[in-house]
């Protein structure tokens, strides 16, 4: 999802050349025994003094030149990697912008070689949820060229009241996360019933849905009554790794 903020090419410049950003790994949870299942590796990037720079007006600003998306995006990934724990499977955010401009789409894709490569885990690759038809096609041909390699995938901010639902990625991904927003509306009745028919739909089908924004008890008692797999938020910050 763009957003309307951008960033000075100088201080973009400064990011990418003295590699400002680091990574933070936000635990995901079993609902049923509390244990973490896995990991989700999260983007952080910092100023010349070395104050917190929201991701998403980083990598919209970046979306402007698609050969420095793909640079931070690669160096963000490789850092990723590096730090993950050998211990929990591995979620990691992609822009399908990024994977796609590397000019490579199939076997010789930069993302994907770094995450064949990666043995210490599974990936989960997860995937932006769309804002444009556009967007759509591009996460249907990474979703196939993914699953061809047999690397999994995730859908995130499903039910973002700023984003577009698209069936026929739903259908080929194995997680689906819902947003926050989900939480702030759990008192909507007519919202609640199309979340309640995508979690059946989920278990259905066979995929696993993993709720965001679970920050206290309550978050999690809700969690567990609509029956989700897992959770995620900052209600287990004490769980946090993060590597600078």
């Amino acid at each position: 999802m763009k957003n309307k903020h951008h960033l000075s090419a100088s201080c973009l410049i400064d990011i990418i050349e003295n590699q400002r950003f680091g990574v933070e790994y936000q635990p995901i949870i079993c609902i049923n025994n509390q244990e973490i299942f896995a990991y989700e590796s999260l983007a952080r990037f910092y100023d010349v003094d070395n104050q917190k720079i929201p991701p998403d007006i980083v990598y919209s600003s970046l979306h402007d030149s698609p050969l420095s998306l793909f640079q931070v995006e690669y160096l963000q990934k490789k850092l990723q990697l590096a730090y993950a724990s050998k211990q929990a499977d591995l979620f990691v955010n992609l822009d399908q912008d990024s994977y796609f401009s590397s000019g490579e789409l199939k076997e010789k894709n930069p993302f994907l070689k770094l995450f064949k490569d990666f043995n210490r885990s599974n990936i989960i690759v997860e995937l932006i949820e769309n804002s444009e038809i556009n967007d759509a096609i591009m996460s249907l041909s990474m979703i196939n060229n993914l699953a061809k390699n047999n690397i999994q995938t995730a859908i995130d901010d499903v039910c973002n009241p700023q984003s577009m639902l698209s069936t026929a990625v739903i259908q080929l991904v194995s997680y689906v996360k819902l947003d926050k927003h989900v939480l702030a509306n759990q008192h909507n009745r007519n919202f609640m019933l199309l979340v309640k028919s995508l979690v059946d739909y989920a278990h259905t089908a066979g995929k696993k849905i993993i709720l965001e924004g679970v920050e206290t008890e309550d978050d999690l008692s809700f969690a567990q009554h609509i029956k989700v797999d897992f959770v995620q938020g900052f209600h287990y910050k004490k769980l946090f790794k993060q590597v600078k």
